[in-house]
């Protein structure tokens, strides 16, 4: 029998508290106006990119470049209501770069709008914004973070990248370019809107994200990165297909939280790429997205994740951890709690089956390779879906079971017919689940509980409480197995949903 215990390393190791705006070195005003979420055709040519860029490579580190709207009164009838006659709220640019220590910080009322020509953004010449049969490589995101230490976007304005926005000597679009290129099972080269590699202590605050032309934000290769109140929303016109535009996508780097933010876009919400642990998130509202991922590429592993106090309302997956042979590798030691979904199709889905779908199959595709993916100490605990949906628990075969704990999950309304398992150890908690997941290779096995004054089997020690671990996850006194699960009402959602803010 296992003791059903919270791993004290699941989580962001830093002491992580809300972020502060730094004095700024120098404030430019906006020279632009964007009407409708919109420049003028004739405003497209003024860009902001050299004035942007100087004022942040002459910023002193631990201060910020400040980005405000302007106003101008010409007429005396404006001057005696004291009402704009025009509100230049807009800024322009190409490709820029955070420096060392330096905050770039947008007030409320200004947008910050990538540019339209994907010339501005090439790294050779003509492959940037083109359908092509090469994967890779051809654009520069539009602020990137290189090798710089401490650097942060922070503010309560706005990042446009303009993904639905025709861009320049061609006729179409970011996002129609991407969707182009899948339907002919083809590859596209399309700019991202943040990307920071070698960026310890990288910070996003009260920052809000739209219509990135691929993925929002990701970060690589870093040891320390925040996002906190961070405000992501695409496409802003509904009905729009936006394709592959990820919220926030941390990959090869440890001591990441994201806390307090709120993400709705066309893909999965957070992914999780390979290489990543000690990552907390911490208290987010999904919407529109494809849900809390880990995938798909977990090659070099992913391990010590925290998720804890989370709301999903109708994302296509809830919890969604996805592999295949060709991309997989250990992902371990997960802690997911205090979980609220609704209208989520799949809630749970634990795959090695992933085939660049939406919603990953439930039986296996049988995709080749030798990169099997590996899924152990998971443990999903007050964890409720309001509405029914599919559960998928599933290891690749006898060599390679998943290994998860249930306690206290509920899926409302599921019917046995929705409960998808195979090659799985799964560990029923002192709460258990609502369903009971079966098939081929599946074990359901009854957690370790305590109770009070039962002596210890001779030879066994007294558990410790995990440092950190929730309250009632652990005691110091001994265990005995119970023969089955004790039922709890469901994990409380009522207040949880909330609006996209």
């Amino acid at each position: 029998m296992l003791a059903v215990v919270a791993s004290s390393f699941a989580q962001d190791t830093r002491q992580v508290a809300e972020p502060k705006i730094p004095p700024s070195c120098k404030v430019l005003h906006a020279e632009l106006t964007a009407i409708d979420n919109k420049l003028a055709e004739e405003e497209e040519s003024k860009s902001d990119t050299e004035r942007l860029q100087s004022a942040l490579n002459d910023c002193k580190p631990g201060m910020a470049v400040e980005l405000r709207p302007a106003t101008e009164r010409f007429t005396f009838l404006a001057r005696i209501t004291r009402k704009p006659v025009v509100e230049r709220n807009a800024f322009l640019t190409a490709p820029i770069k955070l420096r060392e220590g330096v905050t770039l910080l947008i007030d409320k009322g200004v947008t910050l709008y990538g540019s339209r020509n994907p010339k501005d953004y090439e790294t050779t010449p003509g492959l940037c914004g083109i359908i092509t049969d090469e994967a890779g490589g051809g654009c520069r995101p539009l602020i990137s973070v290189e090798n710089a230490k401490n650097a942060a976007i922070m503010g309560d304005g706005i990042i446009d990248g303009r993904g639905d926005a025709e861009l320049f000597g061609y006729d179409y679009s970011w996002w129609r370019m991407a969707r182009a290129a899948t339907l002919g099972n083809r590859h596209y080269n399309s700019t991202r809107l943040i990307v920071a590699n070698h960026a310890d202590g990288f910070i996003l605050y009260r920052i809000t994200l739209h219509n990135a032309p691929n993925y929002h934000v990701g970060v690589v290769n870093t040891n320390g990165f925040t996002a906190w109140d961070v405000h992501i929303q695409t496409p802003t016109v509904i009905g729009t297909d936006a394709r592959n535009t990820d919220g926030i996508d941390p990959g090869s780097s440890t001591n990441i939280t994201i806390a307090h933010s709120w993400i709705d876009n066309g893909d999965d919400n957070i992914a999780i790429k390979t290489g990543v642990t000690h990552m907390s998130v911490l208290d987010n509202h999904f919407y529109n997205g494809h849900g809390m991922s880990i995938g798909s590429d977990t090659y070099s592993g992913d391990s010590n994740l925290l998720v804890d106090g989370l709301t999903l309302d109708h994302t296509t997956s809830g919890i969604r951890i996805k592999s295949n042979n060709s991309r997989g590798g250990i992902v371990k030691d997960l802690l997911y709690r205090n979980i609220c979904m609704r209208n989520v199709q799949v809630p749970i889905s634990i795959s090695p089956f992933y085939d660049n779908k939406t919603i990953d199959a439930f039986v296996d595709p049988n995709i080749q390779g030798d990169r099997i993916p590996t899924y152990k100490r998971i443990t999903l605990r007050n964890i409720t879906a309001l509405t029914p949906g599919d559960v998928l628990i599933a290891g690749k075969d006898a060599a390679h079971l998943t290994a998860v704990t249930l306690d206290n999950v509920n899926i409302l309304g599921i019917k046995p017919e929705q409960v998808h398992a195979q090659f799985a150890n799964i560990t029923m908690g002192p709460h258990g689940a609502n369903f009971t997941p079966a098939g081929n290779g599946v074990t359901v096995t009854a957690a370790a509980v305590v109770v009070a004054g039962a002596k210890p089997a001779a030879g066994t020690a007294n558990p410790k409480p995990a440092s950190g671990a929730a309250a009632g996850t652990a005691n110091t006194k001994p265990a005995r197995a119970a023969s089955s699960a004790a039922p709890a009402a469901p994990y409380g959602c009522d207040g949880k949903f909330l609006p996209m803010q």
